[in-house]
């Protein structure tokens, strides 16, 4: 089962200059026109204009994830990149490296960090990955309104998490509750069977009544979408190992409806390799 063994996080980077080419324009025109919407230049141009490479780099350099040489980096996005054609998971591997199998998994909303938890257990137990890295990025300048960003006002994010077999928080359960089910009666039944030891991460999109009956919670605040419970990790994993023994992270997309649980159990409270680096709110 995957551990975790090191983390950081970036939260809104110095912004970048809007970059002022046609042909940009018309990419953008020619992906969303066809389907009835219209590019909105002044939304590009108070952007933040941050980059998923931008976030790569800061991330990189953040926390002792870079230090590390991965054979698999996995990099999860809920919103597009504003540069289109960019490869972020070889740059990734390039920077730590260069000898990983890398990919990315987009277009799952805020399930993409989770399915990356399943993959990477899955190539553990193939035995083809002793070193993982996975990072979740989320930028926020898009050529067209989307009422998800620009109503809640997300900012720019990323997280960085490293993975081994050993010293650290396992992994040991993730899983997805359809928005036809409670999801609150699945959270409670995993906090029920040690009431006392588990922390449930609530994203800010998660429903505060599914808590109810929970002895001990953390919601993350608003802001961000797919890298909203991750950023708390990255953050707070160290002392939250050595207060509970295991930790539920919970999160429920906005889009779909659908919820989505990682659970995370620690064999004692002492502290582990790794630090929580990086940039916070």
């Amino acid at each position: 089962m995957p551990t975790l063994r090191a983390a950081c996080a970036v939260v809104s980077p110095p912004r970048r200059p809007y970059d002022d080419d046609p042909s940009l324009l018309s990419y953008y025109r020619d992906l969303v026109e066809p389907f009835g919407l219209e590019v909105e230049e002044d939304l590009l141009r108070a952007g933040p204009n941050v980059r998923h490479r931008d976030l790569i780099d800061r991330l990189v350099t953040a926390g002792d994830t870079g230090d590390s040489a991965p054979d698999l980096v996995i990099v999860t996005q809920a919103l597009p990149d504003v540069t289109p054609f960019t490869a972020i998971s070889p740059y990734l591997d390039r920077l730590l490296g260069g000898r990983a199998t890398n990919f990315g998994i987009h277009q799952q909303g805020l399930a993409a960090p989770f399915t990356a938890l399943r993959i990477i257990s899955a190539f553990q137990r193939a035995g083809r990955s002793l070193d993982a890295v996975l990072a979740v990025l989320e930028q926020t300048t898009l050529p067209t309104r989307f009422p998800l960003v620009h109503d809640n006002h997300l900012v720019d994010s990323g997280v960085m998490l490293r993975f081994g077999r050993d010293g650290g928080p396992r992994v040991t359960e993730v899983e997805a509750v359809p928005a036809t089910e409670p999801v609150a009666a699945r959270i409670g039944e995993v906090a029920g069977k040690e009431p006392d030891g588990t922390l449930v991460v609530a994203g800010p999109w998660l429903d505060v009544a599914a808590l109810d009956g929970v002895r001990h919670h953390y919601q993350a605040g608003h802001g961000t979408y797919c890298t909203s419970v991750w950023l708390a990790l990255a953050r707070h994993w160290r002392s939250w190992q050595q207060e509970y023994p295991t930790v539920v992270l919970c999160d429920t997309d906005p889009r779909s409806g659908d919820s989505h649980l990682a659970v995370l159990r620690s064999d004692g409270h002492d502290a582990v390799p790794g630090t929580a680096g990086g940039e916070g709110r």
